[in-house]
């Protein structure tokens, strides 16, 4: 497990989380065998059959004040969902995270109005995030600065690119500075130009950030900028240790993946797998 100071104080605690979607498909070969009846009656009541996907599987950890904890896995491992999770943007099925602040998820905690202009939607978004009115115009300019989006400003946000709405909301967060924070590199913020600005500026949010969680794709990113890492694999959690070293598991295990070969890649992650759980034995 990652070594951590005990003296420092828990920040985000989640527990026994676990995220179950319904998806209707209207084709029995996507329902599993075990639903087939079911899903015959379905058709015949002119009812689409369901499916349960299972997004987030009993997760549990405990994150503490100074730690910058990396989340890695492939697509549809259930990283952005966790993350969404511990933001508060989107509710377990069951299962709970408590925190001693409010994480903000970079770009996606505020809540925008469409037929508000981006001016508008920009004061209504630092006041949500609890800013005065007097913090709220003292900002205005520099984060419309880092939106990037010139005239639009004075439009309904309803008449905004997708692009467009990233940045506005990328620069509304930004201008908080939150004791826990959340980034998802999956997030677009659009051209190089913003890129670069955007990249400033997550680098001063994460220098004075107590906790962060940083959702990639890349190990890499996760073992040079984060002291812990979490790797999930079909919503299961596999490791959580120092970073370094559960970022190489997990890039070797991708690697084979990649080299397509199945069955290295499945002893490695049996073994990862079995190692967290020996590790879960011996802290219980």
């Amino acid at each position: 497990m990652a070594e951590r100071d005990v003296r420092l104080h828990r920040t985000v605690e989640v527990d026994n989380v676990k995220v179950t979607y319904s998806s209707r498909t209207t084709s029995l070969s996507q329902v599993a065998k075990r639903h087939r009846i079911r899903a015959r009656i379905g058709r015949t009541f002119g009812i689409s059959p369901t499916t349960q996907v299972h997004a987030v599987k009993g997760v549990s950890f405990a994150v503490h004040e100074g730690e910058q904890v990396g989340i890695m896995g492939q697509n549809g491992s259930g990283k952005s969902t966790l993350l969404r999770i511990i933001a508060g943007v989107e509710p377990p099925t069951s299962g709970e995270v408590r925190s001693t602040s409010t994480p903000v998820l970079l770009g996606v905690n505020a809540a925008l109005i469409n037929s508000l202009s981006g001016e508008g939607n920009i004061r209504l978004g630092l006041l949500s995030l609890g800013m005065s009115p007097p913090q709220v115009q003292a900002l205005m300019p520099a984060v419309a600065d880092l939106a990037g989006i010139g005239p639009a400003l004075k439009r309904p946000m309803g008449t905004y690119s997708s692009g467009m709405a990233a940045r506005l909301r990328f620069a509304i967060a930004a201008a908080y500075n939150p004791h826990i924070l959340l980034i998802d590199e999956a997030l677009g913020t659009g051209d190089a130009a913003f890129a670069n600005r955007s990249q400033k500026v997550i680098e001063r949010l994460r220098e004075s950030a107590g906790t962060i969680f940083l959702v990639s794709h890349a190990a890499k990113t996760v073992e040079d900028t984060c002291t812990r890492a979490i790797w999930l694999h079909n919503g299961e959690m596999i490791a959580d240790g120092p970073a370094r070293e559960t970022a190489r598991k997990y890039r070797w295990w991708a690697h084979n993946i990649a080299q397509d070969k199945p069955e290295v890649a499945d002893k490695l992650l049996a073994d990862a797998r079995a190692q967290f759980a020996a590790e879960q034995e011996i802290e219980a």
